[in-house]
């Protein structure tokens, strides 16, 4: 997989290695605070499409106010091409979509790992239309990395059975996060961070909310828990974690981006054990550590 290299984009080749290193730290916190998605996501009050609506619509707030200080004078004198608008939002409406209702209908294992097999699409998206270069030591890193999230999930992980309908959902949410990260880091290279956020996530709000009322959802939660529960989903899982990975995209190449997301089921587990008194077998902390070593070797792959 290594032929279409001609010129990498400028999105996938950092300025320098501050910025690269800088976009690195961003991408791992990024990923660590996505991992309390799936925490939220369980003890949401409202339906799994209501859950995904108030994850974006209450991310919109501060996203604009980060726009709003941040972006370039232009691109706030001027709405976004009308690509921008609509490409990531509903590609990132298909993945809650999805992601939130496999959550509901298969175990929380099968769910993680099966949603994260996004960088298999991402890599063969950024080698045929982000033309980056994809070697084999990165297809070895990516293989290692997968191996280590099965690992993780340890007996949890089955397939079949009363799962089969939450799995289908589950292997849906990878396609397209897959997507969405091949879209953002291609429109990277022409706006900001802050426009892709606020623009992106506002589309996803306005996509989800006539779905939440096609699925007959309730729409308010039942208590102030519910929602500090959805205001923590939508300000930590989204506004700052996909904000910092969408800012990482601008700095990295995807493909080595959608790898170190894998740190989110690495994470998740940790904040079990953490806070929730789950318990973590030797299998379970080995899968960690082969992620982490996977992870370790596409970044060899990337500075080759």
């Amino acid at each position: 997989m290594e032929t279409p290299t001609e010129t990498p984009p400028p999105e996938a080749n950092p300025a320098s290695a501050k910025a690269q290193n800088l976009a690195l730290a961003a991408l791992i916190v990024g990923a660590i605070a996505i991992a309390f998605s799936p925490i939220f996501v369980r003890l949401s009050e409202v339906g799994p499409t209501a859950t995904g609506f108030y994850r974006t619509a209450l991310a919109v707030p501060p996203l604009w106010l980060w726009w709003r200080l941040r972006a370039p004078v232009a691109e706030r004198a001027s709405l976004p091409t009308l690509g921008l608008i609509l490409l990531p939002g509903l590609l990132f409406a298909g993945d809650l979509f999805f992601w939130h209702l496999a959550i509901k209908y298969t175990s929380v294992a099968n769910a993680t790992l099966l949603s994260n097999f996004a960088p298999v699409i991402v890599t063969l998206g950024a080698w045929l239309i982000l033309r980056e270069r994809i070697n084999r030591l990165f297809m070895l890193a990516m293989a290692v990395a997968i191996c280590g999230a099965l690992m993780l999930v340890g007996s949890s992980f089955q397939l079949g059975g009363t799962n089969v309908y939450g799995d289908m959902l589950a292997f849906a949410t990878a396609g397209f996060y897959g997507l969405y990260m091949i879209a953002v880091a291609k429109l990277r290279g022409r706006h900001g961070t802050q426009t892709l956020m606020l623009w992106s996530s506002l589309v996803t709000a306005l996509a989800l909310l006539p779905a939440t009322l096609l699925m007959g959802e309730g729409l308010l939660p039942a208590t102030a828990t519910g929602w500090f529960t959805l205001f923590g989903l939508a300000w930590l899982s989204h506004a700052l974690g996909q904000g910092l990975i969408a800012y990482a995209l601008g700095h990295l190449p995807a493909s080595f981006t959608s790898l170190v997301v894998l740190l989110q089921p690495v994470a998740a587990a940790f904040f079990g054990w953490l806070w929730l008194g789950e318990g973590l077998t030797s299998l379970q902390i080995g899968g960690g550590l082969v992620v982490l070593f996977g992870i370790y070797l596409a970044r060899r792959a990337q500075l080759k």
